[in-house]
């Protein structure tokens, strides 16, 4: 019994010596701050923009980084020149400007926001808009409405809507898209975007500006910055002429010494859990196996085949009795509007008793998610 008290207390003292740690790393541990690259010029990542801010520097076009709250901006902007901003949003926002937004805009301003919130519509994911500036990729099925007689502030768009569009606001204007990745880092290859882009950004007698400091990028004034070293200074010499530091160092020897004592985090060993078996994949992979080694890539193919041809008829409400391949292909044409052809090649893939080579099956795969992506309830 004695034992059993002796061991509780040692480990109540143990967990109250590490409590203290706790308390004195969130006291000295400056604050990590979460900044999100999505979109930021200094990002090299696929979301990132760091590629086209070079192509603006290489190109001979000034540009610069605001990394300082809008309204900062809006109150300089009666003692600055005309400027435009890019703000290239993280998360989608609704085509709506605040207050100050609009007040500044209407001084002259311009103002371009990419990632716009817009409706889905039947747009094809992928497509190749036209514009002055040459083909422009958009990856995206959003779309935004404007009125027939409103035509003419479409800057990049289709039977389906606008992608990019402008609006006059004042002396000023903003410009929208509803895709934040219009010239990504992952459109390196594609410069009519990049081009595109920068053709709305260079309006005449305006300074450029990219915001930066929506990505969590901040610009310290030398105020705050001069009260935050002051700040730290004098939390070091606080704890330096206290018994707290002695403490905190005593604190970890402590620790570290009770963890190589018992060899343990102060607790009973905790068995390893045996992780259950999936039969499921292991009887398919066991199936895959024998498939494979028997040389039955025609009872695959078919197989395969057969089933994608029920998913198929399910997405055109066809039913799960596998039809004649002429009665589908007549469904398929008229209720996704697609070529019966592109079906049809997924539905001719025979073996015929020889085998299917790697390069044909991986472009028969290829038909076969072609087929998924156009179904309508799919």
């Amino acid at each position: 019994m004695n034992l059993s008290q002796n061991l509780s207390r040692r480990q109540l003292w143990l967990g109250a010596l590490m409590i203290g740690a706790i308390v004195l790393l969130t006291l000295l541990a400056a604050p990590t701050q979460n900044v999100s690259r999505s979109g930021s010029t200094y990002s090299r990542a696929p979301d990132g923009y760091g590629a086209w801010y070079s192509f603006m520097a290489d190109r001979g076009t000034p540009i610069q980084r605001w990394q300082q709250p809008f309204e900062q901006l809006a109150q300089n902007a009666a003692t600055q020149e005309k400027t435009t901003l890019l703000q290239i949003n993280s998360d989608l926002q609704a085509p709506v400007l605040g207050d100050p937004q609009k007040t500044w805009v209407e001084a002259g301003n311009t103002l371009v926001i990419l990632g716009a919130r817009a409706p889905v519509t039947n747009a094809t994911f992928r497509t190749l808009q036209n514009s002055p500036a040459g083909s422009v990729s958009i990856d995206t099925r959003r779309r935004h409405y404007l009125p027939k007689q409103d035509t003419t502030s479409q800057r990049l768009g289709d039977r389906y809507g606008a992608v990019v569009w402008q609006q006059p606001q004042g002396q000023g204007q903003v410009i929208w898209a509803v895709t934040p990745h219009l010239a990504a880092n992952a459109y390196q290859d594609d410069r009519g975007n990049f081009e595109f882009l920068a053709q709305l950004v260079t309006q005449p007698q305006q300074s450029i500006w990219v915001d930066e400091y929506l990505h969590g990028y901040r610009d310290p004034s030398p105020t705050t910055a001069k009260a935050s070293e002051k700040r730290s200074q004098s939390l070091l010499a606080y704890l330096a002429n206290t018994a707290l530091l002695p403490g905190f160092i005593q604190v970890w020897v402590l620790v570290l010494l009770g963890i190589w004592a018992h060899n343990r985090r102060f607790g009973q060993p905790v068995p390893v859990a045996t992780p259950a078996v999936d039969n499921s994949r292991a009887y398919i992979e066991a199936l895959a196996g024998v498939l494979h080694k028997a040389e039955s890539s025609e009872f695959v193919i078919e197989t395969i085949r057969k089933e994608e041809q029920l998913q198929v008829q399910r997405a055109l409400g066809l039913g799960n009795q596998l039809l004649d391949a002429e009665t589908l292909l007549a469904a398929w044409t008229q209720q996704t509007g697609r070529p019966a052809t592109e079906l049809a090649d997924m539905l001719q893939l025979r073996s015929r008793g020889q085998k299917v080579s790697d390069r044909d099956l991986l472009a028969w795969l290829e038909k076969i998610q072609t087929v998924r992506q156009h179904l309508p309830h799919y």
